[in-house]
């Protein structure tokens, strides 16, 4: 069985905040800029917890790599 976390009970218990920042943590997001902050309080709680995400794929080559393709593409195709 998957145990739900509640993030916001946690950030509350770990640091004091602003009256701003509690209230969005207790009732939520009314608008569009308070769910902008309640996602800046989440990954605020990420960052505490010290999760991380996915590492970038490293997408990078240099123009000799991608040119040895190419040519051997080319002669294949001769």
């Amino acid at each position: 069985m998957i145990e739900k976390i509640d993030w916001k009970k946690e950030l509350l218990d770990s640091e004091k905040f602003n009256k701003k920042h509690e209230n969005q943590l207790k009732n939520g997001a009314k608008s569009l800029t308070k769910s902008w902050l309640l996602g800046a309080l989440y990954i605020r709680w990420k960052k505490l917890k010290g999760f991380r995400g996915k590492p970038s794929p490293d997408f990078s080559s240099s123009f000799q790599e991608w040119n040895k393709k190419v040519e051997d593409t080319d002669v294949c195709q001769s």
